[in-house]
């Protein structure tokens, strides 16, 4: 609370005007256009922070607790739901969504957070009271107070249903994310509660930063000169920035000779550089290129092997951050704009061919933790003709003897291996190879031939992949 002195209003009341926290008001404010522009936290908060630097508000430890406040916020909303619904006389969609925002922020300081229960407390009505004005920050003030009243774990065994009665229901509260993800997530992984409980675990926590050297234009070694940074878990061009680095501060990074690369995308991107095949080896396709990660790696490999990189991407604006991603590449290339399911090239154009297809992105919620929020059980079924659409389209581009890289960043079934086996049943010339060999050192892969990769298991996001030869 401010210290300084009360005013008095005309009425004689006493009277304090409100004190703006330049945290907690951005925090709200990244929340917000999450809420009402469908937009996504990674590229909403960036932007806030660099105009707040800019106007001195803020230092590298304000944008640490913002950054804190907004993704643990939204990885923690559905626990926070349940538990502000516990402290509330009213159906929570009756509570308007920028005062629910204001006791989310404020939940996840008293629950998710060090900061101290008073200060969490009269720092959440100060930002009601300039945000919201002053009467809901009594609102605000009362549930919070309830809320005070117990730690998480109380709480969650408070509204959580019991794991007995219904073990996806009890997970879907505790480790916050929709009933119909953690029955999604669990399928895919199969086994007993442990496991569920270890992946839905790993979705709530930050991820690390991980750096990708495009081989030819920068080396682990140079990386690994930056403050906390360490090699990579698996890929050889990986190096992890284990203390929230910024990446932006990485000379290799600003000149675009290294980019920012979750280590399960760049294994994704080198298995197939490195599957077997017969014949030519010379002309490669990233079918689904944007915005442009596997594509700079990949170019950066077949440089490297006097081989040509075509990299299509159907929206223009994201051909032109492949473009952007591509640039200084030491050998050629060519970036277009085309619907990888009607493209221009002709068929069998290829040696090797990466598609790796829209989807809804579960294998990715460490990093978009309000998409969890935001996709419904339907969204499978409008990705569905896509994912199939754009693998056929890639076992035609490749020629015979050439390799397919099916890629998606979901584990979702019905995005991975229920897509693979329905088109290679309408392709009986193309057999799926065992992709396991193709992640040296990587443990934990099952039994194959496809791969899984798991934020629980292997510090990445969860890509799968399945790798494909064309015979005839």
């Amino acid at each position: 609370m401010s210290d300084q002195p009360r005013r008095p209003r005309p009425t004689g009341k006493p009277h304090r005007r409100p004190q703006k926290d330049p945290v907690r008001v951005l925090a709200f404010e990244a929340l917000r256009a999450v809420d009402e522009r469908d937009a996504y936290a990674n590229l909403v908060l960036p932007p806030l922070l660099r105009k707040a630097r800019q106007s001195g508000d803020f230092d590298a430890r304000d944008a640490a607790l913002a950054t804190e406040l907004v993704y643990g916020t939204l990885r923690g909303q559905g626990t926070y739901d349940a538990i502000i619904a516990a402290c509330v006389d009213r159906p929570l969609r009756e509570v308007d969504p920028p005062v629910l925002d204001v006791l989310s922020l404020g939940a996840h300081q008293l629950l998710g957070t060090r900061i101290p229960t008073h200060a969490a407390v009269s720092a959440s009505v100060e930002l009601a009271r300039v945000v919201l004005g002053d009467g809901r920050a009594k609102f605000v003030n009362a549930v919070l107070r309830k809320v005070a009243q117990h730690d998480l774990d109380a709480w969650t065994e408070r509204v959580a249903p019991p794991y007995d009665d219904d073990p996806e229901d009890h997970l879907a509260v505790v480790h916050s994310h929709p009933r119909w993800v953690v029955s999604a997530l669990w399928d895919s992984l199969g086994g007993g509660r442990a496991g569920i409980e270890k992946l839905l675990e790993a979705d709530n926590e930050r991820p690390e930063v991980t750096l990708v050297a495009r081989p030819g234009r920068a080396t682990t070694d140079e990386l690994l000169r930056e403050e906390a940074a360490v090699p990579g878990r698996w890929s050889p061009y990986a190096v992890r920035l284990t203390e929230g680095g910024e990446p932006g501060a990485v000379d290799a990074v600003r000149e675009g000779r290294a980019g920012v690369q979750d280590e399960g995308s760049q294994l994704v991107a080198l298995a197939l550089a490195n599957a077997p095949l017969d014949g030519p080896d010379e002309r490669w396709l990233d079918g689904c290129a944007g915005p442009g990660g596997k594509a700079a790696l990949l170019a950066a490999v077949a440089a490297q092997r006097g081989a040509v990189l075509l990299a299509s991407e159907k929206q223009p604006h994201r051909a032109g951050l492949v473009a952007k991603a591509l640039v200084g590449n030491p050998g050629p290339y060519q970036v277009i704009a085309a619907d990888g399911t009607r493209p221009p090239w002709r068929p069998g154009s290829f040696d090797r061919v990466l598609m790796d297809v829209p989807c809804t992105g579960l294998g990715a919620l460490r990093r978009r933790p309000e998409a969890r929020w935001r996709r419904r059980p339907e969204d499978l079924e409008g990705f569905a003709p896509l994912q199939r659409g754009l693998l056929r389209t890639a076992l035609e581009a490749v020629r015979v003897g050439g390799v397919v890289g099916y890629a998606t960043c979901s584990p979702h079934l019905a995005e991975t291996r229920a897509v693979v086996a329905d088109v290679l049943k309408q392709h009986p010339e193309a057999e799926l190879l065992d992709a396991r060999p193709l992640l040296p050192g990587v443990p934990a892969l099952g039994e194959g031939p496809d791969v899984q990769l798991w934020p629980h298991l292997h510090g990445t996001d969860a890509m799968y992949l399945a790798v494909i030869r064309r015979n005839g």
